[in-house]
């Protein structure tokens, strides 16, 4: 019998359960919110967590017309008299607003009226109802014709369709919103918030304050948006984020989940690199695995046992708040950053609620203060060490939000570097002249003025891959120049070679880090493996007559640059 497929980017419970897809069983989060559920109830949670899939599972287990068949064999099923109850006994507004996401007031308004559009015709069967009036099938018409004439008619939409259906079943609605900050976040981004959080605001109090149509809502989202500024004045108003012990192993896979996954599939061998790579969130006292990255691990190597583990997680979330703190930063968060990606932890008081209005004013000091609980709640870091005194202890969860960092911070030393085009230069004629002492004065200065990785737990391979990446960033400088990293060459690989083809002078460049923090040995043994290595003969063989060998060692912010010319034997 062949295996379930790998759910990758299905978000729709009915597709999983239907289609033979592997399916986490989550449905016990449906016995928890039932049994402590508040009259709106927001989730926070990073993105790719499993917010959306869950959401649709609630829609799938509550509104009417639930098909009993797609929850067969699952956990909530042994809840008979819950199930008697609640499924399929509901009507329910379902709506996401993950793309509303323009990049402007205008786009964005746009997106959301085509949201709430979408939902209107999903529940269009309503204009044939008998128990509403012509002016109740006038108000959805106004909605299906996409009639948003003024703010406040895309504001009470979510109010008219509960309304509507409330009327026409007399049973109270379940509002489902997912990603509910998505708007707020962008408009953050490209400078309209003030718009979007009002519209927002509007759109909210609508639908779940002065709505008698409501039985109870549930919102999800990444951030704990403050009440005062989106949710005054909400009664009976539960928050439940990252931090928290209940429902905590409902996003997410928890250890347990991942070791019967690999072991469906005859991938429990895979299980420690998994870990490494995927795991380390904690959330509330469970320690979790983003879902989006083990099953796309998983589907790789179904096709390719020998794939390597890839950054999923960074590819389809968005760098953009690493990015702000490292590019606005002070010394003391770079000192920090430097701690964190060396695989040590900081101490840091996280504010639980927030407006982005925070982050965007205030001196540097308070923004800085935010941008660290904004980290926290957005998945680039969790709780380490138990916190103390009301502070988190924070690290980076694993190693592919450390590259994530680790690659940001390559990018930020590279337009610090681009904008002294002059240092570059000589930087680069140094390298072509063989002279490792203006090279090593050079890129000593850039050492101190940029982030690097600290001497701690972190393996001496990703430290020397660090320098390695700010080398090739300034060499990279030279339009006319090849640079090559890790080259197959000679006996092996190596580190970087450069090739000025106008002048046929090359240079393979080896670099160590100084563990010991001898640097002049750490030199020596880096030309020692050129050599031994026969790294040159790539160079040779594409015509360089000249050929420069420079070890370069690394320390911190030290460096020490030791330079040979190849002299190739008759």
């Amino acid at each position: 019998m062949s295996k379930r497929k790998i759910p990758v980017g299905i978000e729709k419970f009915k597709e999983i359960r239907s289609e033979n897809f592997y399916y986490v069983d989550k449905t016990s989060f449906i016995r928890e919110l039932l049994n402590s559920w508040g009259k709106v109830n927001l989730f926070t949670r990073p993105r790719r967590f499993g917010k959306s899939l869950n959401m649709d599972m609630l829609c799938s287990f509550f509104e009417i017309g639930a098909d009993p068949a797609l929850f067969e064999g699952l956990q909530i099923t042994k809840e008979k008299e819950l199930c008697d109850k609640y499924m399929g006994q509901y009507p329910v507004i379902s709506i996401s607003l993950k793309d509303v996401d323009g990049d402007s007031y205008q786009m964005s308004y746009d997106l959301l009226c085509s949201v709430l559009y979408n939902e209107a015709i999903r529940l269009q069967w309503l204009l044939d109802s008998d128990r509403l009036t012509k002016y109740d099938k006038a108000s959805l018409l106004k909605l299906l014709n996409q009639e948003f004439d003024r703010p406040v008619d895309l504001c009470q939409s979510i109010q008219v369709l509960s309304r509507l259906l409330y009327k026409h079943y007399n049973k109270k609605v379940i509002i489902l919103i997912d990603e509910y900050d998505v708007p707020l976040n962008k408009a953050y981004q490209d400078h309209y918030y003030e718009p979007m959080i009002s519209l927002i605001r509007s759109m909210f109090s609508m639908a779940l304050k002065t709505n008698e149509a409501l039985y109870f809502a549930v919102l999800t989202g990444c951030l704990r948006i403050s009440k005062e500024s989106i949710f005054t004045g909400l009664n009976n108003f539960k928050v439940h984020g990252i931090s928290d012990v209940q429902y905590a192993q409902y996003f997410g896979f928890t250890d347990t989940e991942v070791r019967k996954l690999l072991s469906y599939y005859g991938m429990s061998y895979c299980f420690e690199e998994v870990k490494e790579w995927y795991n380390g969130y904690h959330f509330g006292r469970e320690s979790i695995y983003c879902p989006w990255d083990v099953l796309n691990y998983i589907s790789d190597h179904l096709t390719d046992s020998e794939a390597e583990p890839v950054l999923y997680w960074a590819n389809s979330s968005g760098n953009e708040t690493v990015r702000e703190i490292i590019e606005h930063s002070n010394g003391t968060v770079k000192a920090e950053l430097e701690l964190l990606v060396s695989g040590e932890q900081i101490q840091k008081e996280i504010i639980p609620e927030m407006t982005y209005q925070d982050l965007l004013s205030g001196d540097k000091g308070e923004r800085i203060k935010y941008l660290w609980s904004l980290l926290y709640n957005t998945g680039y870091l969790t709780d380490g060490e138990k916190p103390a005194g009301g502070r988190h202890t924070l690290k980076i969860p694993n190693r592919e939000v450390r590259l994530i960092f680790e690659q940001q911070i390559l990018t930020w030393f590279s337009k610090k570097i681009k904008s002294d085009a002059g240092k570059l230069q000589s930087f680069c004629k140094a390298a072509e002249d063989g002279d490792a002492e203006k090279m090593q004065q050079i890129f000593g200065e850039y050492l101190r003025k940029s982030i690097s990785v600290r001497d701690s737990a972190v393996r001496k391979g990703r430290k020397e891959s660090f320098y390695h990446g700010m080398l090739v960033g300034i060499l990279g400088s030279e339009d006319t120049w090849i640079v090559l990293s890790n080259p197959e060459s000679g006996e092996g690989y190596s580190d970087i070679l450069v090739e000025i083809p106008e002048k046929s002078i090359g240079c393979v460049i080896e670099v160590k880090y100084a563990e010991n923090r001898n640097l002049d040995k750490a030199c020596r043994e880096a030309i020692r493996q050129v050599r031994d290595k026969q790294y040159m003969t790539r160079l040779q063989d594409d015509g360089m007559e000249t050929i420069h060998i420079y070890g370069i060692a690394c320390y911190l912010k030290k460096c020490r640059i030791q330079h040979e010319k190849y002299e190739e034997q008759s």
